[in-house]
């Protein structure tokens, strides 16, 4: 799951950056989005609005970023988000999974006396 969310990011990277910029610099676990790819705030939230219609609102990139302290946020990684998405997924896929495993009482068709 992880190498599919890292190129889906990549991917969001290029659309907000440019290509050009980012064919020179390979986007990896370990990349960084302030030193490594140099984003301004506006493409943080540019890349907020991405994550967000591609991965619904469970994956507030803004709510995360607010978790963390200056520092936190000039050091993550593209990794740190990574795993952020995938730990968010993950339980969403497990809900819907369980949902979808127990049967409503209402969807049990009655028995019908003979």
């Amino acid at each position: 799951m992880a190498p599919d969310i890292l190129a889906e990011i990549t991917s969001m990277l290029v659309e907000i950056v440019g290509d050009e910029y980012l064919l020179a610099e390979e986007v990896t676990m370990e990349t960084t989005f302030n030193q490594d790819l140099a984003l301004e705030s506006v493409e943080f939230v540019a890349l907020a609005e991405l994550l967000h219609h591609r991965y619904g609102a469970d994956v507030d990139l803004m709510g995360f970023l607010a978790e963390k302290d200056m520092d936190a946020i000039l050091a993550m990684s593209v990794g740190e988000l990574v795993t952020h998405i995938g730990r968010i997924t993950h339980a969403s896929l497990a809900r819907t999974a369980t949902t979808t495993a127990v049967a409503p009482a209402s969807a049990v068709a009655p028995a019908t006396a003979g």
